[in-house]
């Protein structure tokens, strides 16, 4: 089995079934995320890519060493599986459960280093929004709390969010 970030040569004239394509390489065009196939392979944390993927969705419950406060992440609102977005640094893990706009979601930054220590962040569907970053503080934008793990990305591996999903 291909590596999550393995690198292959795919044309993107003929077509191609998603299950034979390692991730960020179905072709030239982002494929809107609504319609990005679910990867279901089985995969670990290792295995992970430090940026977004255009053409494959990473769900939560295939990922091997998934926290329980991942795969339980936005079941409240009515998304029960949430699919991994990006690396903010080295340390955190992005994953988010719902859309992007118009309805209630949750992102969820692990930490990569400890994956019981965690950071959420709750949107409603006028875009408002709140959660606790990784020093405790509490961020009513979400820039501003993206912002903040990317600024402690070189803080000790342990610190004062733990289980922080209640967001």
């Amino acid at each position: 089995m291909p590596s999550l970030n393995q690198k292959t040569q795919v044309s993107p004239v003929e077509p191609v079934d998603a299950k034979d394509v390692p991730i960020g390489q179905a072709g030239l065009m982002p494929v809107p995320s609504e319609q990005r196939p679910w990867v279901q392979e089985p995969f670990h944390t290792a295995d992970l890519p430090d940026t977004p993927q255009r053409d494959r969705s990473l769900p939560a419950d295939r990922w091997v060493e998934a926290p329980d406060a991942l795969l339980r992440l936005a079941a409240d609102l009515g998304h029960p599986v949430a699919l991994y977005k990006r690396r903010i640094g080295q340390r955190w893990l992005l994953w988010r459960a719902g859309p992007a706009v118009g309805d209630h979601a949750r992102y969820l930054a692990i930490d990569a280093f400890d994956l019981d220590r965690s950071c959420a962040f709750t949107l409603d569907p006028s875009g408002s929004g709140s959660g606790v970053g990784p020093n405790g503080e509490v961020h009513d934008r979400f820039r501003s709390w993206k912002e903040a793990l990317r600024d402690s990305d070189t803080d000790s591996p342990t610190g004062p969010v733990r289980g922080s999903v209640d967001g």
